[in-house]
């Protein structure tokens, strides 16, 4: 058996623990959020990236965004394009943080809860972009292997025929 014939028989499973792990992440980041919408807000403000008038709005619905998200990567619904929306998400929280390390701002990011400025010196922004960059990587990983186990995408669409001759028995 080749490496290729052993990657395509746990690659499903493989891409159910990434889905799960990337659903897990999206719930652990929305619920303090959810619990405390003015702290969400603050997190959002403290990047100083978008326009005060927007701030409250997506301070707002990002925690009910990632929480839909997870549903959908718990249902394994629409994967593919729930892994792009994760990747454009990190995208956007990774761009965040080199914006504030490179501006001189001391914020906590708030990405799982809590967020706002702190105190010079308190940060951690090198682990931030790691946490990032590996986040990046599960979402790649999903985008390009979707296909997983008990996911409403394989019980709507089966997989594919191959090219194997099929054996039938008489």
């Amino acid at each position: 058996m080749t490496f290729a014939d052993r990657f395509r028989s746990v690659q499903p499973w493989l891409s159910l623990l990434v889905r799960l792990s990337m659903a897990g992440i999206l719930i652990f980041a929305a619920i303090p959020k959810i619990q405390d919408i003015p702290q969400s807000i603050i997190a959002v403000r403290a990047y100083r990236l978008l326009p005060e008038e927007i701030v409250p709005f997506v301070g707002t619905l990002l925690p009910f965004f990632e929480l839909a998200l997870a549903l959908w990567l718990i249902l394994g619904l629409w994967t593919r394009w729930a892994a792009g929306a994760w990747l454009v998400m990190m995208a956007a929280f990774t761009i965040g943080v080199i914006w504030a390390w490179t501006q001189g701002l001391s914020i906590d990011c708030g990405c799982f809860g809590g967020g706002g400025e702190v105190e010079e010196g308190a940060t951690q922004y090198p682990l931030h972009l790691l946490e990032r960059a590996g986040f990046i990587a599960l979402g790649l990983f999903l985008f390009i292997w979707p296909r997983s186990r008990f996911s409403l995408d394989s019980w709507m669409a089966p997989a594919p025929a191959t090219d194997e001759p099929v054996e039938i028995d008489n």
